[in-house]
């Protein structure tokens, strides 16, 4: 192992010390979250009211040394208030651009089906291409980028079904879940304490975190690797259970997903496990099933192990380029 890879774990494990001060029992999910900073992608937190999602991205955007934007999403949000509008200011006699609540290095998208499709719309073109275009001027948002979103199940009062190209736009979508017993003991004893997201100090410089990035990108990723992932992409095109697969995009971010993996496990290459490990949270959201699968409610996750079931994994991977 060179220091290229340790300098990528080390992150990995600062952050996730910090993290994990505060949220319990759930190592899993703060790995695969880290490994969307450190793939430079947005992630997605589902799940049901009161289980931590919002404090989730609370703790990771305290973690590194950037700026923090909050965006409560409600049916009044205006697309403005995320982009940012365009202001004449009357005594200079010309307009100047205000930047909205995307111009930061950690946007968290509070509850973010909330908001009608209009206002979910404006998250399109930063999350894609990391620009906002104002009246045919585009603005750059701060690097690195990444928009943490949390929202309820679609079957909860008073929420609007994100797009199909919106989703496809994270690169996981991740559940929580309900803690055990033990674990919400700790939980409550510490928010009785005051012990939150707002009591956490940044662990890592921006700088540390781009050569972090940058370490991730560099990871081998051997042909059979490639060549596996997108075997296991075009199977969800043809699956009875499907009426559309993952896109190539969906390719990319499961081996980009991998390789941040990796790199969390303090390796520089890529193995099939990790490929497997990552499949269900990054490709998940990615496919829409028939009428006939969800009047039988399959799950997205069975199909995605199904896939994985049914495509053989290489056996011999070189470790190195």
């Amino acid at each position: 192992m060179n220091q290229a890879e340790y300098a990528a774990q080390q992150v990995y494990e600062r952050i996730s010390s910090n993290v994990q001060a505060v949220v319990r029992g759930k190592p899993q999910v703060v790995r695969l979250a880290i490994c969307a900073l450190l793939a430079e992608g947005h992630l997605l937190i589902e799940d049901v009211p009161g289980l931590g999602k919002t404090t989730i991205g609370r703790c990771l955007a305290r973690s590194i040394g950037g700026t923090l934007s909050r965006i409560q999403f409600t049916p009044d949000l205006l697309p403005g208030d995320i982009t940012g509008v365009q202001v004449y200011h009357q005594k200079n006699e010309r307009f100047e651009f205000h930047p909205g609540g995307v111009f930061a290095n950690v946007v968290l998208a509070d509850e973010i089906n909330r908001g009608t499709p209009k206002t979910q719309s404006a998250l399109l073109e930063v999350m894609a291409e990391r620009t906002v275009t104002v009246d045919a001027v585009r603005h750059e948002v701060p690097r690195p980028f990444l928009v943490i979103a949390t929202q309820n199940p679609i079957e909860m009062e008073g929420t609007y079904r994100l797009p199909e190209a919106q989703l496809d736009r994270f690169l996981m979508r991740l559940e929580v879940g309900y803690p055990d017993l033990q674990t919400e003991m700790m939980v409550i004893r510490g928010e009785c304490a005051g012990f939150g997201p707002e009591t956490l100090s940044p662990v890592v410089t921006m700088a540390e975190l781009y050569a972090a990035v940058q370490q991730v990108k560099s990871s081998h990723v051997d042909d059979a690797i490639l060549q596996y992932a997108a075997e296991i992409v075009a199977l969800t095109r043809t699956h009875a259970d499907l009426r559309y697969g993952a896109s190539p995009r969906g390719s990319i971010a499961l081996v980009r997903s991998a390789q941040a993996l990796a790199a969390t496990y303090g390796r520089g290459f890529v193995t099939p496990d990790d490929i497997k490990e990552v499949a269900g949270p990054v490709l998940g959201h990615r496919l829409i099933r028939t009428p006939e699968a969800e009047l039988n409610q399959r799950q997205t996750a069975a199909i995605v192990a199904e896939v994985l079931e049914h495509t053989p994994a290489p056996t011999r991977v070189a470790a190195e380029g």
